[in-house]
């Protein structure tokens, strides 16, 4: 889908088995150095409970294109908008993971119209100048690292490892995030200054300011990391709502004992949660 005169952005698209009348489709956005195809097993059992599903590459991300500049929230929130139009997208349920839920914060908050619900995925609350002593901090703990040497074969051991639980389907497609050489070594799809740029709107640019003018029913979905005990657990629930403290439709789901990459980790718990949060969506009505 074309977003800009020179620039495209990849969508994977399922339409849906069998779609009721009005059910509304899903718009799912990944988040920062991930792809669309992260979420492609919880847009299996959307699809296959009758919604249409579609999951974007921001730019720089997977198959889309990486032009030198727009690696920011404002811009991947323009991006969005640009595929809903191409798309015929007027209603939607937007879950955004990570950076993409601070990014879904915004385009529910500037395009009510486009957003009936919003389902934040362990993120849409990253405020990290309140959780990190300075910026020098915050990129020093999310600085890309090097992958000299690295290989699909080490890199995919290496996610085997640390993911148990990952289907072989979530492995391949985090080992996806990345470019792909033809001696099968791998490269990060963006440069170092562009990530640096997103990491750089992260911290200019936190969701807080946009709760307030949400309307649409918003699901919280934090992670509690495995051995989190219950004053760790209540800190990180406390947190989030105090952070989202100004969203006034919001329900929190937990998610105990799991990882930042939900949507890797339980597809089928994510997806049940979605389509819980689309079904409770009222329908438009319209004047006789």
């Amino acid at each position: 889908m074309p977003v800009t005169d020179d620039v495209t952005l990849h969508v994977r698209h399922r339409p849906g088995t069998a779609p009721s009348p009005g059910s509304l489709p899903f718009l799912l956005v990944h988040g920062m150095a991930s792809s669309a195809r992260l979420w492609d097993e919880v847009a299996d059992h959307l699809a296959a409970a009758g919604h249409a599903v579609y999951a974007v590459d921001l730019r720089g991300h997977g198959d889309s294109d990486t032009p030198e500049t727009g690696y920011d929230t404002p811009t991947a929130v323009a991006d969005l908008v640009a595929v809903a139009a191409a798309l015929g997208l007027d209603r939607v349920v937007v879950a955004g993971h990570s950076w993409g839920g601070n990014v879904s914060v915004r385009l529910a908050a500037e395009h009510p119209e486009l957003v009936a619900a919003l389902a934040l995925v362990d993120g849409g609350w990253l405020e990290p100048a309140t959780s990190f002593p300075s910026w020098d901090a915050f990129v020093g703990a999310l600085r890309p690292a090097s992958l000299e040497g690295a290989t699909v074969q080490s890199v995919s051991d290496y996610f085997r490892a640390i993911h148990p639980d990952w289907s072989p389907a979530a492995i391949e497609a985090a080992v996806a995030t990345m470019r792909v050489n033809p001696d099968r070594s791998l490269s990060r799809r963006m440069s170092t200054e562009q990530h640096m740029s997103i990491l750089r709107s992260i911290w200019n640019e936190p969701p807080g300011p946009w709760y307030a003018a949400i309307a649409a029913p918003t699901l919280l979905m934090p992670a509690i990391p495995k051995g989190a005990d219950g004053k760790w657990a209540d800190r990180i629930r406390s947190r989030i709502r105090e952070t989202t403290a100004e969203l006034r439709h919001a329900t929190m789901r937990e998610y105990r004992d799991s990882e930042h990459d939900l949507h890797a980790q339980h597809p089928r718990r994510v997806a049940e949660d979605l389509l819980g949060l689309a079904h409770g969506v009222q329908p438009v009505r319209t004047a006789r």
